[in-house]
């Protein structure tokens, strides 16, 4: 059965107007427990579905890693392990979808989620992509100027070498601390703009500018619960990743679902 709303197939010439700024409800950590619990039914509901979007992701980071342990840009190990979760919440398109769709009680199949991120293409999801892969650029780009700033005479040709130079010297760990302020900072922009607006791009037509401002506006009127559900994010990720990135086949789908009804609880539904 396919969905006739707008998160599934919008029409060819469809193109999002300029709509009034949504509302923002105030939510609690009633509402970040109660998300948990009803992302965790949801990927119980459907576990072969959502884990496959959490071991396409573990797999794409295994072979992100490899291939730089290939090239030789053992340096980039590290950015790319920390900076992988920043690109988790457009990766989740598919998850939102299933929610979305279980919460109206409609039938789907393999076919209808993948089709709905299909077309998503053709739709404003695209700009948060971009918006989130420039993110991930400039994080990458700021670690290699603090390597050339802070470990300009350091001499690493494989991963051990630079593992000892980043945690065992004085130079690495100023590295590590500067690297963590200045990713910390990246993380808290791009959490801000993009908690609510990726799940808000593929439930309603609007612009992902309204969506970003959306999103900012939860943030910043529910600082203390949001910080919490960043944190929850940020130490969850950073812990799947420690098994060969195999915990993601859980956490991601898990946490996915999860930001679907935050968003829901965050967002009043759009009148009309």
């Amino acid at each position: 059965m396919t969905s006739k709303t707008a998160g599934s197939t919008p029409p060819e010439d469809l193109t999002p107007q300029q709509q009034g700024m949504p509302n923002v409800n105030k939510v609690t950590a009633e509402d970040i427990s109660a998300s948990l619990k009803a992302g965790f039914s949801d990927f119980l509901a459907r576990p072969v579905m959502s884990g496959f979007f959490g071991l396409f992701y573990a797999v794409f980071g295994i072979l992100f890693v490899w291939s730089l342990v290939w090239l030789g840009q053992v340096w980039m190990i590290i950015p790319a392990i920390v900076g992988f979760p920043l690109v988790a919440p457009f990766a989740a398109a598919g998850l939102y979808e299933m929610s979305r769709r279980m919460q109206k009680d409609e039938d789907f199949g393999w076919s209808d989620i993948l089709t709905v991120m299909a077309n998503q293409r053709k739709r404003e999801m695209g700009w948060m992509a971009f918006v989130t892969l420039f993110v991930f650029w400039v994080w990458a780009y700021q670690v290699r100027l603090w390597l050339a700033l802070i470990l300009q005479n350091a001499s690493f040709s494989d991963l051990g070498g630079f593992l000892n130079t980043v945690f065992f010297t004085p130079e690495g760990w100023t590295f590590l601390a500067v690297g963590t302020c200045a990713g910390a900072v990246l993380s808290a922009v791009l959490f801000s703009v993009t908690v609510v607006a990726m799940p808000m791009l593929l439930d309603r037509e609007t612009n992902f500018v309204t969506a970003m401002l959306t999103s900012v506006r939860v943030v910043t009127e529910n600082p203390g619960v949001m910080l919490t559900w960043a944190a929850i994010i940020s130490v969850t990720m950073l812990l799947s990743l420690v098994p060969a990135f195999l915990g993601l086949i859980f956490t991601l789908p898990i946490l996915g679902h999860t930001t679907w009804h935050l968003y829901q609880r965050a967002v009043p539904p759009a009148e009309g």
